[in-house]
């Protein structure tokens, strides 16, 4: 068998109906769409006039895309700590905007809400603009309310939770800020296609990998084919910010698919996946998170290893699509002996998207049983 980390596109979703209704942020009346949520990052921190002398705030814990997009546009970064439950130093952060903060970046870590009402709060009272990342957080809730909803600005990244080839939604939630800029550069058909393809194949392996694992060596073959013709292609899982792609727009196939999406489903099955899989390594793995809260809507299943990069090896050599979750980050911010660095060297995430069903999740639950390594310890 075989568990791909995102969710595959089926084919049946080129021809659906359009108009299944759509959820924040794609139903925001201010809104940009771009190829990538780092993109949207740095064009919304130009917008706002932020740049050399100007410092932003923002956590210890983090991808290294988003502060490199706000180093890109020639301001610094602050970091305040988040502890190993994924919880924000509120006095820190408090500290950090009062000492003249021009943006304070909120991460929603996962599909979890960070104490949003706490950190607006904080924002206000010093006139910091407050802007929340839900690049992982897409379809989730607190208070019922959106995250994103919560800030003057928010990002989300729509391939991590959508099975689609690219995109990113930027919104503004506030009618007093400068006009959000558009991105104009096609990002290409090979790009396009590429990705298309993957997605396309992660749901036939799903289904039959005896079949999909051949396909997958042919993607990569004409990829390497593309390569070797100088075929230039915008990757969207990568790491890094390269200034050349920042006016890449959203492509239409993604515009497409959109609408033909069942999001209530969605958040449904990935809240009673990631419930199916929590039962079934119970008392086998250290999981990140004890509890799903209402409204979340998780991305993945988080659970902390003692060898991060040898167990991935070993799941995805046993086809259960592992991820190290967030290896480095921001070197001003990288300080041993942190919570942020003890999460970098132990967190794990698990798949739990919306196109796994009950018998790929007894694949994945044994297939962790027999490889993973429990953490118990506190260093």
């Amino acid at each position: 068998m075989y568990a791909p980390s995102f969710p595959g596109l089926s084919p049946r979703a080129f021809v659906l109906a359009a108009g299944r209704p759509l959820p924040y942020p794609l139903t925001a009346p201010h809104q940009k769409s771009y190829f990538r949520a780092r993109n949207a990052l740095y064009h919304l921190f130009r917008a706002l006039g932020i740049g050399p002398g100007d410092f932003v705030v923002a956590p210890d814990y983090h991808h290294g895309n988003e502060t490199a997009a706000v180093r890109a546009t020639g301001a610094d970064l602050r970091f305040y700590p988040i502890d190993r439950r994924l919880a924000p130093d509120l006095d820190a952060v408090r500290g950090l905007c009062a000492a003249g903060a021009k943006a304070l970046l909120v991460i929603h870590y996962l599909g979890w809400p960070q104490p949003i009402a706490e950190l607006r709060a904080i924002a206000r009272e010093h006139g910091v603009t407050l802007v929340e990342d839900c690049a992982l957080a897409m379809l989730s809730d607190v208070d019922e309310a959106p995250l994103g909803s919560f800030g003057d600005y928010s990002v989300f990244c729509l391939y991590k939770t959508l099975p689609v080839p690219n995109g990113a939604v930027l919104v503004a939630n506030t009618s007093t800020g400068p006009p959000l800029p558009a991105a104009t550069k096609s990002p290409g058909w090979p790009s396009v296609a590429g990705r298309t393809a993957e997605r396309l194949n992660d749901w036939l392996r799903l289904r039959n990998d005896r079949v999909g694992r051949p396909a997958a060596a042919l993607k990569r073959l004409a990829g390497d084919v593309l390569t070797r013709a100088g075929v230039a292609r915008w990757p969207t899982g990568d790491s890094g910010f390269e200034l050349d792609g920042v006016d890449l727009a959203m492509s239409p196939l993604t515009e497409h698919l959109l609408p033909r999406f069942d999001y209530a489903a969605i958040r449904c099955r990935r809240r009673a996946n990631f419930l199916g899989l929590r039962a079934r390594l119970q008392g086998q793995v250290t999981p990140l998170f004890d509890e799903l809260p209402p409204g979340t809507c998780p991305l993945f299943f988080p659970v902390l290893v003692a060898d991060k990069q040898a167990t991935v090896a070993a799941l995805v050599a046993r086809g259960v699509q592992a991820i190290p979750f967030w290896n480095q980050g921001d070197a001003a911010a990288c300080r041993p002996g942190s919570d942020a660095a003890f999460l970098r060297r132990h967190v794990m995430e698990l798949p739990v998207h919306q196109g796994l069903d009950a018998a790929a999740l007894d694949f994945v639950a044994a297939e962790v049983a027999r490889a993973t390594g429990v953490f118990c310890g506190s260093n």
